[in-house]
């Protein structure tokens, strides 16, 4: 069973964020997935959408066998386990959340669908805060 390596981006704007962040972690982590590396945490303001509420933030890197969309319906799960309500790809819309992982890169993988775009162009060349906590994980994996 081949394994890649996934880098993703962790937010959460309501309840004791950093729990919410940390929960998410244990629960990919509960499923077979290696945890190889963490970032710190830091905060940002909402983007796209106004809200009082500021997001905590993580990177982490994780080694799993799953495919890309194996991947994205397995955390997908996760956020509505944890009670995130809407996803801003079906809504169309941005909202506050109690947990929101984003795959920013899968391998050396370019992949579209519907549903997943891979590497995630957003969060790698227009979010600030995604730089700062990208910039050691994505050209030294």
């Amino acid at each position: 069973m081949s394994q890649h390596e996934v880098v993703l981006l962790l937010g959460s704007n309501l309840g004791d964020r950093k729990k919410n962040l940390e929960q998410a972690l244990e629960k990919i982590k509960s499923k077979g997935n290696e945890i190889l590396k963490i970032s710190e945490f830091l905060t940002s303001e909402p983007i796209e959408f106004v809200s009082s509420n500021i997001f905590c933030n993580i990177a982490s890197i994780i080694r799993t066998h799953l495919s890309p969309i194996q991947f994205l319906d397995f955390v997908k799960s996760i956020e509505n386990e944890m009670g995130r309500i809407s996803d801003s790809k079906v809504s169309g819309s941005y909202s506050d959340r109690i947990i929101d992982i984003d795959i920013v890169s899968y391998d050396n993988l370019n992949f579209v669908s519907e549903r997943l775009e891979i590497p995630h162009k957003k969060h790698l060349f227009e979010r600030e805060f995604s730089r700062v906590l990208l910039k050691d994980f994505i050209y030294k994996t």
